[in-house]
């Protein structure tokens, strides 16, 4: 997949193309089913497929008290948008002086000088141009002015429309598993393996810490299944992907201040070393919150409690 920043430095090979436009945070399966549809309307018309999407969420430039989470950080959102077999990917520097464009200056400079779009498929909510002012029908009229068709779906979701927002807020009650039928796969966190306290090695349950700059929102603190990849492996490696259990919070039965951290303890291993390695932490459901305990026996009576169930939960996912 290409990717690049500057409309008028728009391959010639992905000119002319089909277009969507989105911010694409989580690229959860109502974004999915706009990129399949993108996909399909390239492979009608014979022209390869452009996404076109913002260095950063346009409210975190304009209103950033009122930004939302991001869910998925660029460099996490990109990956999977080349996954949904996309031709390219320009993404644009959101700016002040960029807001100010009107939704039919964006459409040309973008869609047409840039582009050459000949079909713009969007999700029929899309908003574009200054404070928002276009939509899907200004789209249109501008469509049958410029000649491109436009493709409009329906809100996709089981009762609700599938949203970024609806992901964010069942991150935020730890609901991985609801996030996840939005999603179409387990929310993640990608970061750095770092040293912590080792106190999960000292419990017999040595952990992989996460470090700060981890990419990915981190759900509400609690025990969650899940598993651990280690990117750096190859693919068909036997230890690339195990399964987990993780703990997300600040160690309270040790009184720490800790900043919020994502440690995940590979089931039944303790002979790996994993510090410095990239890996990705999924997260497949809750256990139970994040408790405080009054002995350090009874914490490790928990953990073990947690890992069975992790055992148990992960090991149905594997059969089913």
């Amino acid at each position: 997949m290409h990717r690049w920043t500057d409309p008028t430095a728009t391959p010639e090979a992905l000119r002319p193309c089909v277009v969507t436009l989105g911010n694409f945070d989580g690229v959860h399966r109502g974004h999915r089913a706009v990129l399949a549809a993108l996909v399909e309307a390239g492979h009608r018309l014979d022209l390869p497929t452009v996404a076109v999407t913002f260095d950063q969420h346009p409210i975190a430039l304009l209103r950033p008290d009122e930004a939302p989470a991001v869910i998925t950080p660029p460099a996490q959102r990109d990956e999977l948008l080349a996954d949904t077999g996309l031709d390219g990917l320009l993404v644009l520097e959101f700016t002040r002086e960029f807001a100010q464009q009107s939704p039919e200056e964006f459409v040309r400079s973008v869609f047409v000088e840039g582009l050459g779009a000949r079909c713009v498929v969007v999700g029929h909510d899309t908003r574009f141009g200054y404070r928002n002012s276009g939509d899907v029908s200004t789209l249109q009229a501008l469509g049958e002015q410029l000649g491109f068709e436009v493709v409009a779906l329906e809100d996709i979701g089981n009762g609700e429309r599938f949203s970024s927002t609806a992901v964010r807020a069942l991150l935020a009650e730890g609901d991985v598993s609801a996030a996840a039928g939005i999603l179409g796969r387990p929310h993640r966190v990608v970061g750095t393996v770092v040293h912590g306290n080792h106190r999960g090695r000292d419990l017999g349950f040595p952990t992989a810490n996460l470090s700060a700059d981890a990419l990915g929102l981190v759900p509400q603190e609690g025990v969650y299944a899940g598993w651990l990849t280690r990117l750096d492996q190859p693919e068909d490696a036997t230890d690339r992907t195990m399964p987990c259990a993780i703990s997300v919070g600040t160690n309270p039965t040790f009184d720490t201040r800790d900043r919020r951290t994502v440690e995940a303890y590979v089931l039944d291993r303790d002979d790996l070393d994993l510090y410095d390695e990239q890996v990705m932490v999924e997260f497949t459901a809750h256990i139970r919150p994040t408790l405080r305990f009054e002995s350090v026996d009874e914490l490790t009576d928990a953990m073990t409690q947690d890992v069975a169930r992790c055992r148990e939960l992960l090991a149905k996912i594997v059969t089913a």
